[in-house]
């Protein structure tokens, strides 16, 4: 686990980096120069649909968390269906920090801050995407 140091982002970005790795052994942050900071997620298990068995999520959450949606995530450019059919709606193609990944849009139309957290909404991307 690498995680910035506690001056580098918002007390509340650091608090939410923190949970979400006590949820999950294998997280790395960086801090984005604004308060805010870079999260990828390693090795999350996907389900049977899929050809690979795990994949990184990785994601932005900006200076203003918890006021703002973390939206969009990331996910690793080969994933790939057992059955060969395509992702579907809410996937697209295109590039995290300089690697290419694919786009999974959930975004929060009504944002409650006192709820929707950014382990949260790591956990519900992950469940979205495991049911497509």
């Amino acid at each position: 686990m690498t995680l910035p140091e506690a001056h580098n982002v918002t007390p509340d970005v650091q608090a939410a980096i923190v949970k979400i790795a006590a949820a999950y052994p294998n997280v790395s942050a960086d801090p984005d120069g604004d308060g805010g900071a870079y999260v990828v997620v390693q090795d999350v298990p996907l389900g049977p649909a899929y050809e690979q068995r795990k994949t990184w999520v990785g994601f932005h959450i900006t200076y203003a968390y918890p006021q703002a949606d973390v939206y969009p995530h990331f996910v690793r450019a080969d994933l790939s269906r057992v059955n060969g059919s395509a992702l579907g709606d809410g996937t697209s193609r295109c590039g995290f920090r300089g690697q290419a990944a694919i786009k999974l849009s959930r975004s929060s139309s009504r944002l409650n801050p006192a709820v929707q957290t950014a382990l949260l909404k790591l956990q519900k991307v992950i469940q979205w995407l495991n049911s497509l």
